[in-house]
């Protein structure tokens, strides 16, 4: 039913105006990319085939340049390299000589699984602080719970991995490091990754249950003789989701970009790796890639999130309605 409200002419141009603010991001994006890897000193054709050993003339090493797109100028780079990406197709790696998106094809769901593994566990430890706060029969437990987020906020996610690792591993001896299965695999860095970005997430939360819990509606209800814990659900929760919602999708489309850390620290073969190689061997073809992956997926969910606003919040749902 709630759909059914938001496919009128003011949900049309709603979703249209949202897809046009995308793709001019993402436009933004692949631009800005392409500029400063432009100014970037090296070249990494040179690097690659310059080699003696490898006995190549310098007419060879042209058409190498060429057949990389490299040795045009730098507007007829951007003008073939924006439109073979529009095609899907992100050319070659200098450094491994084969199809970028082979590259991508390997690496992106080991991201996927860190960043939806570690979301949930990011979610999951944001509700039971929430909880913790608001439910537990003991004031000094409530502030505790408070100061909790600060404490996740503080913490630099290399530590956090190495914290993981020594009491999960090495102490508790419950998951090992290395020798498990890919998604047993990704316990202990979605724990990593999961404490740092649970900080603002419940720190979001407990502002908004505080300002809703404040609300006539909820007193009223408590008035009524109803219990801390059912109004608490049934309409403290409910009135502070929506902005919590809001940094969840932001927060998600950090984890798939930012995993350089996590995925180095354990290891993982994903787009975090790839990126780190990608810098190292100056791989500019890799490195955009990368870049409009990264941007695709950040500006895809939240545009999923926006466009879930209207049917999570009654009101702008009226108001998407309105002529």
């Amino acid at each position: 039913m709630a759909w059914s409200g938001l496919v009128g002419g003011g949900m049309a141009a709603r979703l249209a105006g949202r897809v046009g603010h995308a793709l001019l991001v993402l436009w933004g994006a692949f631009t800005l990319t392409f500029i400063l890897l432009q100014v970037l000193p090296g070249d990494a054709v040179m690097i690659r085939f310059m080699d003696p050993e490898l006995g190549l003339s310098p007419a060879q090493i042209d058409a190498i340049r060429l057949s990389y797109g490299v040795g045009t100028s730098p507007l007829a780079q951007y003008v073939h390299t924006l439109g073979q990406m529009l095609r899907g197709n992100f050319g070659y790696s200098v450094q491994l000589g084969v199809p970028v998106a082979s590259l991508l094809e390997n690496a992106l769901p080991v991201t996927l699984r860190l960043a939806v593994c570690g979301f949930v566990a990011a979610v999951l430890w944001t509700f039971a602080v929430a909880v913790a706060a608001n439910l537990l029969p003991w004031a000094w437990m409530r502030r505790l719970a408070r100061a909790v987020p600060g404490l996740w906020g503080a913490m630099p996610l290399y530590w956090s991995g190495i914290l993981v690792i020594q009491v999960v591993s090495f102490r508790l001896h419950l998951i090992p490091v290395i020798g498990v299965g890919p998604w047993k695999g990704m316990i202990l860095p979605a724990l990593a990754v999961s404490l740092p970005i649970a900080a603002p997430l419940a720190q979001i939360l407990l502002r908004h249950i505080d300002e809703a819990g404040a609300l006539p509606f909820a007193t009223v209800a408590r008035a009524k003789g109803a219990s801390l814990a059912w109004v608490f659900w049934r309409h403290i929760v409910p009135n502070a989701i929506l902005p919590f919602l809001t940094m969840g999708g932001l927060v998600f489309g950090e984890l798939l970009a930012g995993a350089v850390v996590t995925e180095t620290i354990f290891g993982l073969d994903g787009i975090g790796q790839l990126t780190r190689q990608a810098v190292a061997g100056q791989d500019l073809a890799v490195l955009q890639a990368v870049v409009m992956i990264s941007a695709a997926a950040y500006v895809s969910i939240n545009l999923v999130v926006d466009l879930l606003y209207p049917v999570l919040n009654p009101t702008l749902r009226h108001r998407t309605r309105a002529p």
